[in-house]
């Protein structure tokens, strides 16, 4: 991997987007454009403030510095001097370049916002002097981060207006830092809330009521609770179309917002077709304590094009998927198409952007936001979730599913097919790029071959260009994070495409994904794929209308082409970056890896009397020979023969260079249930215990960051993480959960029942690394181990040894896709300030979760 490719992830994406929006812009009529549903009205409180003036420092570091652990030299300012205020003309710092980094007065336009070009990179100071104690809500929109009075939160880079953050303001000064976000503009506003607990429509999941379907529907809706207390046992209550129905809700963390799932009754009235008025009131239990109305509840039919929602395995959230479903309305053993969608787009606009097929249901997942995670995390798992429930609804012919998707969903199509091939049995990838990191770093090398004069318009001097053409060495601890990326790393994984047939679509003067991208998929195809199309639409940019995706000879093709039966299949090979990822080829499952995210792979072919089987990096293998009917007699893996007894499951085990069969492997051991690295624990209905047991304002600091977790992962995948106290778990309440613990040994009780066998131990002063002592509070760690009281649970840590090695790991960078996280990673407080080099340990646990037999590299 060219390591220079993510180092330079956040600069690409911030010098590229503005383009790649303007272009869809121009193009096209599916696109979801930043800002464009912004909310303006308020309808939670009474204004109170409207921040009309600020101050703004220009820091264009241009992101030489790894994307899991970017520097943040200014936040970690306001972080570690907590009296630290900015004036007008104040030099916070010198530039590689020479120049001085001053803060500079700014103030709003005729709409309330900060809002000039030279902002980009930029970061706005703004301060409240409160004449009294009191809780606000604190709304801000077009930023990526805040920090409010020194504690972090989301921002809202979209620029939705969607946040609201209940906070407790101080009497006197209340300091606000926001990060500007993709787009030079910035609105802040504090407002009164009107109730102490109430509803909020901003951002609601809503399903389309069907009319031919009889049941309760769920949908999600967020509260916000601005009271300093748990708030529990409440519940919503619908009404529509005179039909109440309700719902208990999950407990509310104090000061926080939180979305709930709740019920909707069905309407089967076909007069009532269209939109509909429904009601929600919110009771304590004893009474309504707040009630909204909406009208954004659309009655249709199952043979329209309609959205549907579904209950995540990831969090328990609500979300939702579109159909563009077949015009034949006998619905059984049809086809499925799963569309993926581009940056910036709606589900229910990619469905719409379609015909209805007469012999299969067009299916749009969401990635869980418009941009969400470029269909990589936990994109990759709402594709398979929305997958699943479709094949639950629509009972489609198996052997009949087929991948799709435009721009953004172009590159889902390249990745997800490579990840999971045997699911599709065909693929139409459209104006896509394979790999996201690659596609980045190309766009830029292509940006370097401009002249000096061009390059200066942007802000690239002469130092600037030649810092992003060095290509330093890395160290053994950044390769080491780098290599958690593999499974990401898409052209790795290239030979799955044999698995199926390849349609190749795009734009013949497509300059957001440019078209050259498309030209090598083919060239690298041509040398070992029998079974492909390419076709560059004649005129076409990255967006020339509908027929962009609804492509008819995409269909034509998919129409001639099914997913194999397994006893057809003579030979077939599978590589993957990682087991927890992707495991499975038909009836071969890779359990365990000899190195840790490197690719994995086998080979598999039948001769006339055996089963030959050659590996790469693979340490343990399962083959189910129950669904072969011409049993063979022996299997050959690496040239070492085995008699078959049976046509049964069988395991082989690599030891010491030799195979041996073996029996079912432990599920205590590292498989496909549960792998690592360290993303993996905010999945299986992931819950955030944090810390109640240390000094006041270590628990401040422990509970802000749970709170911050959950923030950013609304913000970014629409979920709906439960926060919970450590001394309100128990094992049994929260059983076969993932659990994700906030604090350390010392002062969060539920260490002891989730981390007591973890050979890593955290307390305050105090690492210890199986027997490596490193003293100090300076450090920060973030692990994953096996829960020990399940089978497929895991234990998240987020943790330090005091308060600096805390605030130094505020960044939530592991909810971010393109960001590489193996099982550990040990960091002090200067994460912030050098970035990368400050991680002092990082590494992967061994397959029995031990780091004796784990690969870990040290600083």
């Amino acid at each position: 991997m060219k390591i220079m490719t993510t180092i330079k992830t956040v600069f690409l994406f911030c010098l590229f987007m503005p383009f790649i929006l303007i272009a869809q812009n121009k193009t096209g009529n599916i696109v979801e454009y930043f800002g464009k549903e912004k909310v303006d009205d308020i309808n939670e409180g009474k204004l109170l403030h409207v921040f009309t003036s600020g101050l703004a420092l220009k820091i264009q570091n241009f992101h030489f510095e790894s994307s899991s652990f970017p520097e943040d030299k200014v936040f970690r300012k306001f972080l570690m001097e907590s009296d630290y205020l900015p004036s007008n003309n104040q030099v916070f710092d010198i530039d590689f370049q020479g120049n001085e980094q001053k803060w500079k007065a700014i103030t709003t336009d005729s709409t309330n916002s900060f809002n000039d070009r030279s902002l980009r990179s930029s970061y706005v100071f703004l301060s409240y002097k409160s004449p009294i104690e009191q809780t606000v809500l604190f709304e801000a929109s077009g930023h990526s981060l805040a920090l409010i009075n020194g504690l972090p939160h989301e921002g809202d880079h979209y620029d939705f207006g969607w946040n609201l953050i209940p906070l407790k303001l101080k009497k006197g000064m209340n300091t606000f830092v926001l990060k500007v976000g993709r787009f030079p503009r910035i609105r802040a506003r504090l407002i009164e809330p009107q109730k102490k607990v109430q509803i909020t429509t901003r951002d609601l999941t809503i399903p389309d009521i069907l009319v031919e379907e009889q049941k309760n529907y769920i949908a999600a809706v967020r509260v916000i609770n601005t009271t300093e207390n748990w708030i529990k046992n409440y519940q919503l209550i619908s009404e529509i179309n005179g039909q109440v129905t309700k719902s208990k809700i999950q407990d509310i963390a104090p000061l926080s917002v939180q979305k709930v799932a709740y019920k909707i009754a069905s309407v089967t009235d076909t007069t009532k077709l269209g939109k509909i008025e429904m009601t929600l009131n919110l009771s304590d239990g004893n009474q309504v304590v707040d009630t909204k109305t909406t009208t954004n509840i659309r009655i249709n039919s199952k043979y329209k094009k309609h959205k549907r929602t579904f209950i995540s395995d990831i969090d328990g959230s609500v979300q939702y998927f579109s159909v563009a479903p077949a015009t034949n309305k006998q619905q059984d053993s049809l086809a499925l198409f799963l569309s993926v969608h581009g940056a910036s787009v709606k589900a229910e606009n990619q469905a719409n952007a379609y015909k209805q097929k007469d012999w299969g249901n067009v299916i749009a997942p969401t990635n869980r936001r418009p941009f969400g995670f470029a269909w990589e995390d936990w994109g990759r798992l709402d594709a398979l979730e929305v997958l699943n429930e479709a094949k639950r609804i629509y009972e489609p012919d198996p052997k009949r599913i087929y991948l799709t998707g435009h721009s953004m969903g172009g590159h889902g199509t390249w990745y997800l097919g490579a990840t999971y091939p045997d699911h599709f049995a065909a693929i139409a990838p459209c104006a896509g790029y394979p790999d996201l990191l690659l596609y980045r770093d190309a766009s830029l090398t292509r940006r370097l071959q401009m002249s000096q004069e061009q390059l200066s318009r942007f802000g690239l001097t002469p130092k600037v260009v030649a810092r992003l053409k060095a290509k330093p060495l890395p160290t053994a601890v950044e390769s080491l994070i780098y290599r958690a990326g593999t499974p990401s790393r898409t052209l790795k994984l290239i030979r799955n495409y044999l698995h199926f047939g390849v349609y190749v679509l795009h734009g013949e003067e497509d300059s957001v994904v440019p078209t050259y991208i498309a030209r090598d998929m083919r060239e690298r195809l041509g040398k070992f794929h029998s079974d492909f199309t390419y076709y560059e639409y004649p005129g076409g940019t990255h967006w020339y209308g509908n027929h962009s995706i609804d492509w008819e000879p995409i269909f034509d093709f998919f129409k001639d082409r099914t997913i194999k039966d397994v006893n057809e299949i003579k030979t077939f090979e599978f590589f993957t970056g990682s087991p927890g990822v992707s495991a499975t080829s038909h009836f071969i499952t890779i359990h365990q890896q000899i190195v840790p995210f490197e690719t994995s792979s086998f080979d598999f072919s039948k001769e006339e009397n055996k089963y030959i089987l050659k590996t790469e990096n693979t340490a343990l293998i399962e083959v189910d020979l129950s669904v072969l009917k011409d049993i063979k007699n022996t299997i050959e893996v690496d040239e070492e023969v085995f008699e078959i007894k049976s046509n049964k499951t069988i395991f082989l085990k690599k030891t010491e260079s030799k195979w041996q069969l073996t029996t079912t492997p432990s599920l205590k051991e590292k498989g496909p249930h549960r792998n690592g690295g360290f993303k993996d624990a905010f999945n299986n209905d992931v819950v955030f215990v944090y810390a109640t047991k240390g000094l006041p304002s270590e628990n401040e600091w422990y509970y802000n960051r749970a709170r911050f977790d959950a923030e950013t992962f609304w913000y970014r995948a629409n979920g709906s993480i439960e926060i919970v106290k450590d001394v309100d778990f128990s094992l049994n309440k929260y059983k076969d959960r993932n659990v994700v613990v906030y604090g350390n040994k010392d002062n969060n009780s539920a260490w002891k029942m989730l981390l007591k066998d973890s050979p890593i131990q955290v307390q305050d002063n105090k690492v210890d690394f199986n027997g490596k002592v490193l003293a100090g509070t300076e450090w920060g760690m973030y692990f994953i181990v096996p829960r020990s009281d399940s089978n497929k649970a895991s234990v998240g840590v987020v943790t330090a040894t005091g308060q600096t090695g805390f605030k130094a790991a505020y960044m939530n960078h592991y909810l971010v896709n393109g960001t590489t996280f193996p099982d550990v990673l040990l960091f002090n407080d200067t994460v912030l300030e050098n970035g990368i080099p400050a991680v002092k340990c990082a590494g992967f646990f061994g397959n029995d979760w031990s780091i004796e037999t784990g690969d870990f590299e040290w600083n």
